[in-house]
């Protein structure tokens, strides 16, 4: 045991002296709930697990086993022993976090505290994790969003000392194309990302060079499988399942033990780096290394299935092994595309037949999250409002510019009014979408008057011989295409229809009281189908309403025409008797002789 922690020290412990009080220091420091599962107090080995192992129920690692920081913690406690909170700002920089890496422990800690609360997580653990992993950011070299600085990226996973994992991502989290690498501060390989990223600091993207993201993202993973981590057995298998080397678990155990009896915050990029990761041999079982010698490095993990790895083959030696071939050329992380965002699209709503305001707009980022120009995007209308891009076409691709961002060209609405959606897809082998929904209106109208003020009468039984003519406008301007609906009603708000007097006709000469198919034409102008009457005699309404709300009303009136009376004829007119002026004799007529028959 003593010689074995002589080969993890750090510290230039070189005698035996040193050597068996660092075994004193670790077993004093460590707390129950530090213990291996099966194994001694104080951190013995576990008997069913050899120098690498893992938990039965997980078939992978987070980290696909990748080297890692063998520095154990120092000789001395924490400024702080004993509580975890509250902690001082000051003291070693052994014991120190830098302050944005504790943030987003802490953060990580209550997140899975709220939803899921038996699994107990401790802060102390992320952090114990990070410091072997990644040297807690490499000292906490992040920018204010807690990304960091530069990628931190682990080696090849090429099956040469390490397991074979091929690319499982494009190379868009670790720029590798051919193999997978792990990624950030927490050092998830990408096909592990894909399934337990997650977005804690709320910026819209899943970064595992985040140390937010990446904390939650590891608090999950080790909270799988409904394990308790209050419980030493469950705690193991987490830390197990994350790297599957039993000196892993030692040394995660042992920092998370000093970091619960005390640490404090420090200012970010200041933190104390670890002198080197493990580093695998190519040989799969190295001898111990005999007195007097620098030990070797050690050798990789076995991956799932305890077959070990097999080392590279020799030139000459008559192995049949392919040998992969490196890749004549790959993408750096500036180069690789990473995600695509929305770049400040607003709601996409138009008229009928008008041109859209807005203009669905994209922003394309490299695989750490800059700007990344000359990304073809492709744009594509989908429904059947009738809506397309200027030049008639449904699908249209542009390329980002330096800014990184892409802008579709102008929408122009269908005559149909509904809903429709824009995609945007960016990227070969995992591409990205966005989804943008978009509406049409119908054509509006908020003014509709009648073109004349005559007065419409018809007799019963007959129709109304002026043609209605009304005209609708929007703005001030002829509102063309605006659906018009016509209603005999008994009252101007047209609350009640009528079903007695004004009548229209349908096509099959029935009459009808409401009209739906009716439409202004270029100039906003509509004549109505020929009005008839019934023999209900009264003023009745007529109310016209458009999509826009405007409406007027006008009024029919059936009413039987005037009776006129006979001409009256003058009295014929007789001559006066003509009478003898006075003084003078009558005039004597002779008596009409009359003709006696004869006897």
């Amino acid at each position: 045991m003593a010689a074995h922690i002589r080969r993890r020290l750090r510290k230039g412990a070189t005698t035996t002296a040193v050597a068996a009080a660092a075994v004193a220091a670790l077993a004093a420091s460590q707390a129950p709930a530090a213990t291996l599962a099966d194994g001694p107090a104080g951190g013995g080995d576990p008997k069913a697990a050899g120098e690498d192992t893992a938990s039965a129920e997980d078939d992978g690692a987070a980290t696909g086993n990748s080297p890692y920081y063998t520095d154990l913690p120092p000789l001395v406690t924490p400024d702080k022993p004993g509580s975890s909170s509250n902690l001082p700002v000051t003291g070693s920089a052994e014991a120190g976090i830098p302050a944005s890496i504790l943030a987003a422990y802490k953060q990580a800690e209550q997140t899975v505290a709220t939803t899921d609360p038996a699994c107990r997580l401790p802060w102390q653990l992320l952090a114990a994790i990070g410091k072997v992993e990644s040297g807690q950011a490499r000292g906490g070299r992040v920018d204010t969003n807690g990304t960091t600085t530069s990628p931190i990226l682990g080696p090849a996973l090429n099956g040469q000392g390490f397991a074979l994992i091929k690319d499982t991502d494009g190379g868009a989290y670790d720029s590798d194309a051919v193999h997978d690498r792990a990624v950030g501060p927490m050092q998830f390989i990408p096909s592990t990302w894909a399934s337990w990223g997650q977005d804690a600091n709320g910026d819209g993207r899943k970064d595992p060079n985040n140390i937010y993201d990446a904390a939650l993202a590891a608090g999950r993973y080790l909270c799988a499988n409904d394990r308790d981590l209050a419980i030493a057995a469950d705690l193991d298998k987490a830390v197990l399942s994350y790297n599957r080397s039993t000196e892993y678990l030692r040394t995660v155990r042992s920092w998370f033990s000093y970091y619960q009896r005390g640490t404090h915050e420090i200012p970010d990029g200041t933190g104390r780096l670890p002198t080197g990761p493990s580093t695998p041999s190519p040989s799969p079982n190295p001898g111990t290394p005999s007195p007097g010698t620098t030990p070797g490095p050690k050798p990789s993990p076995s991956p799932p299935g305890g077959k070990p790895t097999p080392g590279p083959s020799k030139p000459g030696d008559g192995s049949t092994s392919p040998k992969p071939k490196p890749p004549t050329s790959k993408p750096t992380p500036a180069e690789t595309f990473g995600s695509l965002e929305n770049a400040g699209t607003g709601p996409l709503r138009a008229t009928a037949g008008q041109a859209f305001d807005e203009r669905v707009a994209v922003l394309a980022r490299n695989a750490l999250g800059a700007p990344l120009g000359k990304v073809s995007v492709t744009f594509t209308v989908t429904g059947n409002t009738g809506t397309l891009f200027t030049g008639g076409k449904k699908t249209v691709t542009v390329r980002t510019g330096t800014d990184g961002t892409a802008t579709a060209p102008e929408l122009r609405a269908g005559e149909k009014a509904g809903e429709f959606t824009v995609t945007a897809v960016a990227g070969t082998g995992r591409p990205r979408t966005l989804t943008y929904a978009a509406t049409v209106t119908a054509r509006q109208a908020d003014t509709i008057a009648r073109t004349d003020e005559k007065a419409l009468v018809a007799a019963p039984g007959g129709k109304f011989a002026d043609a209605v003519t009304v005209k609708a406008t929007y703005k001030d301007a002829a509102a063309a295409g605006v659906a018009v609906t016509a209603t005999m009603v008994k009252d101007p708000l047209g609350l009640f229809d009528n079903d007695k007097g004004p009548y229209f006709k349908d096509a099959a000469g029935k009459p009808v009281r409401t009209l739906t198919t009716l439409t202004t034409d270029a100039e906003g102008m509509l004549r109505l189908p020929e009005i008839f009457a019934d023999g209900t005699e009264g003023t009745f309404k007529l109310r016209l309403t458009t999509e826009g709300g405007a409406s007027v009303v006008i009024e029919l009136t059936i009413q039987a025409p005037e009776e006129t009376a006979p001409e009256e004829t003058a009295p014929e007119e007789t001559a006066p008797e003509e009478t003898a002026p006075e003084g003078t004799a009558p005039e004597e007529t002779a008596p009409k002789e009359t003709e006696t028959p004869e006897a």
